[in-house]
């Protein structure tokens, strides 16, 4: 009888163990299935709301300063995505640039947009949509040009010449690239600063790509400084840039569901609409139109 008991309980015993371990490994793909990436975009499609981070750079993205609403071609290109992805309600947080990678890192955000260029060092810490649009550079000086500037090389040719940017901007990678030593540059923490840098005489210049710098130009209305118009684009890598929103490294589902409706609304002219509409861009000077450039290839360096 001892034995017999003996053997009772252990077969109980081995009996609890399989089920435990079939429960852990049912459970553990349950988990992995709930809270994986077709988790994140059904729960976005669901609850029929997306948090965009976004930085106050006109006219890509920024925030109306009356009304208090979402403006700007990379909003608006952002929001018709979404809503053709069944996704109705944007809920927009303002951040300093410098914030937006990593906010969408740490789940502050499920998507970033501000124009934001493809780069590869960027796609090591964001997972970067296809190219939504491209831009080029350009320059604001003091009124009259003192100093004679018509493009990054002639920053660097003058080491007199002092250069305002908006820290995590890829101007500093292209005036490097230019030959312009860092002690020509001074960071500031947006565009408007960018410009009162260069209207109060602490800075010759400014930079930064053409659509923002002509949009807080005229924005501003001082007879202080001027575009340069006659600005020579630097014939280096990244140059035009291509901007696109953003996601975090594991919301890889989410982001090709993205590519998809942004494909769609690139082909029905949707995206050409919206660039025609919004300040500073045209759909002729900036479209990127499907397979042109991929995202995968700018990542790359190509």
């Amino acid at each position: 009888m001892k034995n017999y008991a003996l053997l009772l309980m252990l077969g109980l015993v081995l009996v609890l163990a399989a089920c435990g371990n079939g429960g852990s490994e049912d459970s553990g793909s349950g988990e992995g299935e709930s809270s994986g990436e077709s988790g994140k975009l059904a729960e976005l499609q669901e609850s029929g709301t997306v948090n965009i981070g976004f930085a106050n750079e006109p006219p890509y993205a920024y925030e109306d300063s009356e009304s208090g609403e979402l403006e700007g071609a990379a909003i608006d290109i952002a929001t018709a995505v979404f809503q053709e992805m069944g996704i109705d309600n944007v809920e927009g947080h303002l951040t300093d640039w410098g914030e937006l990678i990593p906010g969408v890192q740490a789940g502050q955000y499920d998507v970033i947009t501000a124009g934001m260029a493809i780069l590869p060092d960027r796609c090591e810490n964001a997972l970067f949509a296809e190219p939504e649009m491209q831009y080029g550079e350009g320059l604001v000086v003091q009124a009259g040009n003192p100093q004679d500037i018509h493009s990054y090389a002639d920053i660097a040719e003058n080491p007199d010449v002092t250069v305002a940017l908006m820290e995590g901007t890829t101007q500093f990678d292209f005036l490097d690239q230019e030959g312009v030593d860092p002690s020509q540059i001074m960071s500031v923490g947006d565009i408007p600063a960018q410009l009162s840098a260069v209207q109060s005489g602490n800075a010759d210049v400014t930079a930064a790509t053409e659509a923002t710098l002509r949009a807080a130009y005229e924005s501003l209305d001082s007879e202080d400084v001027e575009i340069v118009e006659d600005f020579e684009q630097p014939d280096i890598e990244g140059i035009p840039s291509y901007g696109a929103a953003a996601f975090n490294l594991e919301d890889e589902e989410l982001r090709t569901a993205y590519n998809d409706a942004l494909e769609t609304l690139k082909e029905d002219g949707t995206i050409d609409e919206i660039l025609d509409e919004s300040q500073g861009f045209t759909a002729e000077n900036n479209r990127v139109e499907v397979g042109e450039v991929t995202t995968e290839q700018l990542c790359e360096g190509e």
